[in-house]
């Protein structure tokens, strides 16, 4: 038998409603915009003020700019490579220290634990942190830099060890039996079972490093080096499009050099739109188990 609902829920309800509405629209809107913005004719773009909802006047020059830009496959390249490589070792590393510190008869856990959650909130600052990796590890201006000094996040840590502890000790208990060892508990039999949270920390990880450019902007010198947001950065704040335009005339610079931005933006964020879908459906779940579970 339905439910018969109050007036005050239904205006609850629609509240609720109409404010999500307006949140997804003004989420929305701006990368709307930009897409938009990126396939208009540059001329036209530039003239325009206000809202855009359609292209002014459809064209695809700017993507062909930024389609023949070397540095743009350079900078998937790196990226791709922090990306894949650092979150393998992060997953590695992270799953490791949370199965140690997940371990009830590990005498050392308690005080391991809060060593490495105080990490959280103080740390060493910038100049020993650039010493450190310029000086005496020498990853200055490669890759490594972007990836070995963070293989670890706290956060990440606490989330995955916490899931760890919602793993039925029996099944630990019938592998020892089988004449498993830890190495093939975690990878075998605890990880799968907390597959959830282990793509939200890889979702975590990988968002991460594709999103990150500071460390870049300290530590690499060589272009060639650069990830793909170090690229975006220069072409956005330094205007640095002159490479893609030099056939242009130059009174059509500044108009193509708008546009070329615009679509440098969508190049560089697709590949996380297009997968972020895909671990959706994990990541409520995954981060709810790592949150209420210990």
């Amino acid at each position: 038998m339905a439910i018969k609902r109050t007036p005050q829920e239904k205006t609850f309800d629609s509240v609720n409603i109409a404010i999500m509405v307006f949140m997804i629209l003004i989420t929305f809107y701006p990368f709307w915009h930009v897409l938009m913005a990126s396939m208009s004719n540059s001329n036209r773009l530039l003239q325009h003020n206000g809202i855009m909802l359609l292209p002014e006047g459809f064209s695809g020059e700017a993507y062909r700019y930024v389609l023949q830009n070397r540095r743009i496959y350079t900078g998937y390249f790196n990226t791709l490579f922090v990306v894949v490589v650092g979150t393998a070792f992060n997953l590695l590393m992270t799953s490791l220290g949370a199965y140690v510190l997940s371990r009830k008869n590990f005498a050392a856990r308690k005080t391991m634990t809060v060593a490495i959650i105080f990490t959280m909130y103080f740390s060493g600052g910038m100049i020993p942190r650039y010493i450190l990796i310029n000086n005496t590890l020498g990853l200055k201006n490669t890759l490594w830099a972007l990836i070995l000094p963070g293989l670890v996040s706290t956060w990440n840590l606490i989330v995955m060890r916490t899931a760890f502890f919602g793993v039925p000790e029996s099944i630990e208990e019938s592998a020892r039996l089988d004449g498993a060892n830890d190495f093939v508990i975690l990878f075998r039999v605890i990880l799968p079972t907390i597959m959830s949270t282990v793509a939200v920390i890889i979702l975590f990880y990988a968002v991460g490093h594709w999103n990150a450019w500071f460390d870049a902007a300290l530590f690499l010198r060589k272009k060639e080096k650069y990830p793909l947001q170090l690229v975006l950065r220069e072409i956005l704040i330094l205007s640095s499009t002159d490479s893609m335009t030099s056939s242009v005339d130059y009174t059509d610079k500044e108009a193509i050099g708008e546009s070329i931005k615009y679509a440098t933006i969508i190049v560089t964020t697709l590949p996380v739109i297009c997968i972020y879908p895909f671990l959706q459906r994990y990541f409520v779940k995954g981060v709810m188990i790592g949150a209420v579970k210990g």
